[in-house]
């Protein structure tokens, strides 16, 4: 395993999820949707559609490799920080928010 890819694609699904849930936070006026929509769609979706059914979910859960968790927290911790962000522009006082 490599060490600039893995923080390059970790960096990536950060702000990728960061963008997509500020956005998300504007237009439908939420501030921790994106959160929940990454814990109980995106995650459970992924893992549904990379699973070949033959094998148990502990043992498919123990097939991802580190690099695939970092990703998925690193996607995790940008919806969780586009939250706190919009959040914290309500509490300023910004009403576009």
């Amino acid at each position: 395993m490599q060490f600039i890819p893995v923080l390059v694609l970790m960096v990536l699904f950060f702000v990728m999820m960061f963008g997509i849930g500020f956005i998300l936070n504007m237009l439908m006026k939420t501030t921790w949707f994106p959160s929940y929509l990454f814990v109980i769609v995106i995650l459970p979706v992924v893992v549904y559609s990379l699973w070949d059914h033959s094998s148990t979910l502990m043992s498919h859960l123990g097939s991802f490799q580190l690099v695939d968790y970092m990703t998925g927290v690193a996607g995790l911790a940008g919806a969780i920080i586009s939250g706190w962000a919009i959040q914290k522009l309500r509490l300023g006082g910004y009403r576009m928010f």
